[in-house]
């Protein structure tokens, strides 16, 4: 049986795969506002998960994803409806009462002509934040949080713990919210409306308050937050490189956004990155731990951040190349059309489905 564990542990993938190609995802969302491209990648995200999602409680958080993605879209569409828009249009939908407001308000409308030029702007703008919000709820799901941690290095160790327990909050409140109203309605008791919310409400936040207790009880027994002993001089250059690493990536990553540091930009950002790594490296090692059974990152994790990375690279070559294809205008309001290859572009974000392991349960 140890030896079956074993390799069911080996076959899972890394990760860290999991959320880079799912990051790649949502980098690729933001490049455009193409509903037909959106939806594809919506599509492209749910079909990796649906075939490489685990049965787990963290697994469960996507569909909590989906609803709070519906929400943010009908939210933009709220506000364009009742603040207005600074997109023209001709085709009026309907006239809300507008309320007059002081000068110093100026720019700003509550009521008044709702047209289709201004929705169609509100539900393009809010389907990219929702796209990206469904990537990363992909991610929540096919990546094993536990596991993301072990794999963090040493120096960011404390900061992936109180990450990963964020992480799992809302998962595992989701898990207790289900499974206490599956058994109130076998009890032909309500579980819907306020009395319901009352009755379930405090059986969960105690089940949030044991799992911090025992999550506390079990850090405190393998000595978390212990700390080695090292020379001054290492914690010196730990911090010299860190902060001068993150103060590299931040110039690089100006330089890169501006047209005059094009020059300088790239060399500053890989230098930082390097210095930034260095500093991790020298740090980890005032976090003294050993790894049991660490996951490696095999060719199968390599191919899945590559094919989110090349779906991001050529959706940003698209949108450098032909931005009219990825971001249609509503002025005129035309129906979108989807370009062919960004469309195929957004296909190999299903690669994962194919070269990654079948679920397997959690070792």
């Amino acid at each position: 049986m140890g030896s079956a564990t074993r390799r069911g542990h080996r076959a899972q993938l890394h990760p860290g795969a999991w959320w880079l190609w799912a990051l790649a995802l949502g980098t690729a969302a933001t490049r455009t506002t193409n509903p037909l491209l959106l939806a594809l990648l919506i599509t492209v995200s749910a079909y990796v998960v649906a075939t490489r999602r685990p049965d787990t409680p963290w697994s469960r958080s996507y569909g909590a994803f989906v609803k709070l993605a519906l929400a943010v879209i009908l939210i933009r569409l709220l506000f364009a409806t009742l603040l207005g828009s600074p997109i023209p249009g001709t085709h009026v939908l309907l006239t809300l009462p507008e309320l007059p407001l002081p000068a110093w308000a100026q720019g700003i409308r509550l009521g008044g002509e709702v047209t289709a030029e201004a929705l169609t702007f509100a539900l393009y703008d809010g389907l990219r934040l929702a796209t990206l919000l469904i990537c990363v709820g992909a991610a929540n799901a096919l990546a094993n949080p536990s596991r993301l941690l072990k794999s963090l290095p040493g120096a960011l160790y404390e900061m992936g713990v109180a990450v990963v327990v964020a992480l799992t909050f809302a998962p595992n409140l989701i898990a207790d919210v289900q499974r206490l109203r599956a058994a109130r309605r076998l009890r032909g008791r309500p579980d819907k409306g306020l009395r319901g919310l009352l009755h379930v409400g405090l059986p969960v936040l105690e089940g949030a308050l044991e799992r911090s207790v025992s999550l506390a009880a079990a850090m405190d027994a393998r000595g978390y937050g212990r700390t080695a002993q090292v020379p001054p001089a290492v914690r010196r250059t730990t911090a010299a490189l860190t902060l001068g690493g993150l103060l590299g990536v931040c110039a690089g990553t100006y330089g890169l956004l501006t047209a005059e540091g094009a020059a300088y930009g790239f060399p500053l950002l890989l230098g930082g990155l390097a210095a930034a790594l260095a500093g991790l490296r020298l740090g980890g090692r005032r976090s003294p731990r050993t790894r049991y059974r660490p996951d490696r990152w095999d060719v199968r994790a390599w191919l899945v951040v590559a094919s989110g990375v090349a779906v991001a690279a050529l959706l940003a070559l698209a949108a450098a190349r032909d931005p009219a294809a990825l971001h249609p205008g509503v002025v005129p309001l035309v129906a979108p059309t989807l370009p062919l290859w960004p469309a195929v572009a957004v296909l190999l974000g299903l690669l994962p489905a194919f070269v990654a392991p079948d679920p397997k349960e959690p070792s």
